[in-house]
């Protein structure tokens, strides 16, 4: 998470900000709209590595025309309920975001859709664009890998082949939803770069030298080593399982991937959403899930633990709080910004 600033912002001003940023940068008006306001999402949610943290690197991206700054993806097929696109290099929050708004509507027919979208840019944080999905009782999942970048070595080997291919899922409850994110890797790659620019290491051994062995290091990356699998040495099994899943189901499903060789920001994506009416209910679903839910929440908690939470439980507090008290955003976000801000001509916050 790191630390943040004292100064807080409204949510609203640094949306703003952003759309700004981004439709002087040359982003179609929407799609500007959707990246600002998404990138912001994962701030007020508390991911901080993956929300504005992430805007000057996407605002290069545009002036390199690596992002593609306007246009709709190419529809590659559509059955009703399976869809596939080619993303062309457009923004992947729009692209994440238009993809599980299409999702919710061809599941209202058909129970339950998905999209699987090749060749889109970076998507930023998966659990930002859960509620889309939830908020109409919606089940929802999101998977992403990025076919130009290896990251993470396979389980035994210590060569990177493959990234950190993070999944998200939307739970609807009869309260809040159950909100996941995670990656198939112990850490990511954003959050060594900015232990890298801090001067910092791991508390623990998250990631391994080119030699093999296990490092507390971020530079390690630079050097050719890798982040480790979830389960790290001794059940990386597991993490390497569930990335060679993310990829046949993001790159396998579009059919653009690894074996292409495509070269800069990229990312493969698959959306997934379930209308529990269309299978055993929605009362039924919701009976089940509040059960689960209130069994998690009510169980003793270990020494040293307060209680026991849900995943997105405190992202969801964090945004609340930060709803009527301010956005405290990382202290490296606004200067990283500012060079943008100055370039494009827009004033910061």
């Amino acid at each position: 998470m790191g630390e943040t600033c004292d100064i807080r912002y409204a949510p609203d001003t640094l949306r703003q900000f952003a759309r700004a940023l981004f439709t002087v940068a040359g982003l179609e008006g929407e799609k500007a709209t959707a990246v600002a306001h998404y990138l912001v999402e994962a701030d007020l949610m508390g991911h901080t590595t993956h929300g504005l943290a992430l805007a000057g690197w996407y605002l290069q991206s545009i002036a390199d025309g690596v992002m593609k700054r306007e246009g709709m993806p190419e529809v590659i097929s559509d059955r009703g309920p399976a869809i596939a696109w080619q993303g062309r290099r457009l923004p992947g929050a729009w692209l994440t975001s238009e993809a599980v708004k299409l999702a919710c509507e061809r599941a209202e027919t058909y129970g339950t859709a998905t999209i699987a979208i090749a060749d889109s840019h970076h998507i930023g944080c998966l659990a930002a664009y859960l509620t889309i999905a939830t908020d109409r009782g919606y089940m929802v999942s999101i998977a992403s890998s990025s076919p130009s970048g290896a990251q993470v070595a396979p389980f035994g080997g210590r060569k990177g082949v493959y990234t950190p291919n993070p999944v998200a899922h939307g739970i609807p409850t009869p309260g809040d939803p159950i909100l996941i994110d995670i990656s198939a890797s112990i850490t990511t790659v954003n959050m060594a770069q900015r232990l890298v620019r801090e001067g910092r290491q791991y508390e623990h051994e998250w990631l391994m030298g080119e030699n093999g062995e296990p490092s507390r290091d971020p530079r390690v990356i630079e050097r050719g080593g890798t982040l480790l699998p979830v389960g790290g040495l001794d059940h990386g099994q597991k993490g390497y399982g569930m990335a060679l899943h993310v990829e046949a189901f993001t790159q396998g499903l579009a059919g653009f991937g690894r074996v292409d060789g495509p070269k800069g920001t990229n990312a493969a994506v698959t959306v997934q959403v379930f209308d529990p009416d269309a299978f055993g209910g929605r009362d039924a679903f919701l009976r089940q899930t509040g059960w689960l839910a209130d069994a998690c929440r009510s169980n003793p908690p270990r020494p040293g633990v307060a209680r026991v939470r849900l995943p997105g439980e405190n992202g969801l507090a964090r945004k609340r709080r930060a709803l009527t008290e301010g956005v405290a955003l990382h202290p490296s976000i606004s200067t990283s910004l500012a060079p943008h801000a100055e370039r494009l001509g827009v004033a910061m916050p």
